[in-house]
């Protein structure tokens, strides 16, 4: 057997309805596992992708912006599958604003989403794991401003900053659990969340530059790393942040 299989798994993913969670979700189906796809639309193309590879998919509809529906996805999942292997925390909002004119409500919507909810889903979801005993798979979706401060996004530096903390902390508590706690780093993809970089020809140009592969990531990119952090070849990979950006981080 492939120690990259996941046959027989399930994973829950946040936010797969479309960009990296939706590649994300495909890679894993790929290997095997059967998807919970958590999000607040449909993820239409995303259960066809997956159901088209063989494998089983639920949707949960849920707004993460609040930690209202976090039983009820660890419910949801366990009633429609029988338990809980892997989870991606991949769900994520940003909001751009010069740091002295940044709003309250701006920075609250970032941190609910980006941090605390991920944090309360991943705290249900690895107490779960805890009583399933045969320990599991967490893998957070951070960003290159995990290790920089960007620009104009000050709320999204600090709740990436902060979840690769969260990351290292959880991996120090639950690694003696057979729980691996884990992030990935994407670095500029081709995303929803970064429209409005691309559509800014200066600013474009000057990513493009930096990036040694010379080109913006394409959200399947980032499915062989989750895959990895996902199966059994990752057992002793704990509290690591895995870049996956072209070579930014190199330049």
């Amino acid at each position: 057997m492939s120690p990259f299989d996941l046959t027989g798994k399930t994973a829950i993913v946040t936010g797969a309805n479309t960009g990296l969670g939706q590649a994300i979700a495909t890679a894993l189906a790929t290997a095997g596992a059967d998807i919970a796809a958590v999000g607040r639309t449909p993820p239409v193309d995303t259960r066809f992708a997956v159901e088209a590879l063989g494998r089983r998919f639920h949707d949960i509809s849920a707004d993460l912006s609040t930690m209202e529906p976090i039983s009820r996805i660890v419910s949801e999942t366990v009633d429609h599958f029988g338990g809980i292997d892997i989870l991606v925390n991949n769900a994520g909002i940003i909001r751009r604003n010069d740091a002295a004119l940044f709003t309250e409500d701006d920075w609250d919507a970032v941190m609910d989403v980006n941090l605390k909810t991920t944090f309360f889903l991943t705290q249900a979801v690895g107490r779960r794991m805890m009583e399933q005993g045969r320990g599991g798979k967490i893998i957070n979706i951070a960003s290159m401003l995990s290790y920089q401060g960007g620009v104009r996004v000050p709320s999204y530096a600090a709740s990436k900053s902060g979840l690769a903390g969260v990351t290292r902390a959880l991996a120090n508590e639950w690694a003696g659990k057979g729980i691996n706690v884990n992030a990935i780093a994407p670095g500029y993809f081709s995303t929803n969340n970064t429209e409005a970089l691309r559509s800014d020809e200066i600013r474009s140009r000057d990513i493009l530059a930096r990036i040694p592969a010379g080109r913006w990531g394409r959200p399947d990119d980032i499915g062989g790393a989750a895959v990895f952090l996902a199966s059994a070849a990752s057992d002793y990979v704990h509290g690591t942040l895995v870049p996956v950006d072209g070579g930014w981080l190199a330049r």
